[in-house]
């Protein structure tokens, strides 16, 4: 049995056409991480947690606004430039903005403590074994 197909409706007039991935448009992407020179970017890596540390002001350009709301709860670095579809290189321009300006958060990812000692382990596991 074959799965039915589904069809396009073509766009109507009152339809706007979806909108084009910013990957796909470079000058976007010039305009968002601006012209000048910033100096430094922030040292953020893929696994770092971004935390919104108060509500997108007026003045935001909609894709720092929209990094605001989302990172009410902490989100990586990764997570953000899935969610928001832009390249890491990008995301990594918006996030140091918004460093500089104290709105937002970094954190170092939650590293797992080193392994117990085996001898520990042991030792539990035997006390278990007399109960």
């Amino acid at each position: 049995m074959i799965p039915p197909q589904r069809r396009r409706r073509p766009a109507g007039p009152e339809e706007d056409p979806p909108p084009e991935p910013c990957g796909k448009n470079p000058q976007r992407l010039y305009v968002l991480t601006g012209a000048a020179d910033h100096g430094e970017r922030a040292e953020l890596d893929l696994v770092t947690l971004i935390v919104a540390r108060a509500d997108p002001p007026a003045a935001a350009q909609p894709e720092q606004a929209a990094v605001l709301r989302l990172c009410a709860n902490p989100l990586s670095v990764a997570e953000l430039s899935a969610y928001l579809n832009l390249p890491y290189s990008v995301v990594t321009v918006l996030l140091t903005e918004l460093l500089t300006a104290g709105l937002v958060q970094a954190r170092a990812p939650i590293v797992r403590q080193a392994l117990p000692d085996r001898s520990l382990l042991e030792a539990v596991m035997h006390g278990l074994q007399r109960l």
